[in-house]
């Protein structure tokens, strides 16, 4: 049963901008239409220097990432992201073949999900960042 039959209907800000960060053209397609069908607004970049002034010209609510990108390694797109006053409230998910968690967090990240894609954890995540990015600060998210 995918996130979409389960009969759902609430999620935040449906139309959240989510920046992607994705190389392979077969996963992008898969994540367009998972995040475009849960209701949000995707762009995708293919390396971390676009992801990087994408970023700060968009402002998405979300920028996933994979470890693994040219440039700029999505670890450290996610340092620059979160050192910079100006993008550091841009939730980041990094989405990785690599268990890299613990360097993830190291690096700000926001989320970490392992791939090979899940759709319902995919959404659920994405939902959970959403909510993050709309509480005041000091609020949790639960």
């Amino acid at each position: 049963m995918t996130a979409f039959q389960t009969g759902r209907t609430h999620a935040p800000d449906r139309r959240a901008l989510i920046l992607v960060v994705e190389r392979n053209p077969i996963v992008q397609r898969l994540e367009k239409y998972l995040l475009e069908q849960a209701g949000y607004t995707v762009e995708f970049v293919a390396d971390g220097v676009s992801a990087l002034a994408r970023a700060r010209e968009l402002h998405p609510q979300i920028l996933v990432t994979e470890i693994l990108v040219p440039k700029i390694d999505g670890l450290s797109l996610c340092h620059q992201l979160k050192s910079d006053n100006s993008t550091s409230d841009i939730r980041v998910l990094v989405f990785s073949h690599l268990h890299a968690e613990d360097r993830a967090c190291e690096a700000g990240a926001d989320a970490f999900l392992v791939k090979p894609l899940d759709e319902v954890r995919l959404i659920e995540t994405v939902e959970k960042l959403i909510r993050m990015a709309q509480k005041p600060a000091g609020e949790s998210a639960q």
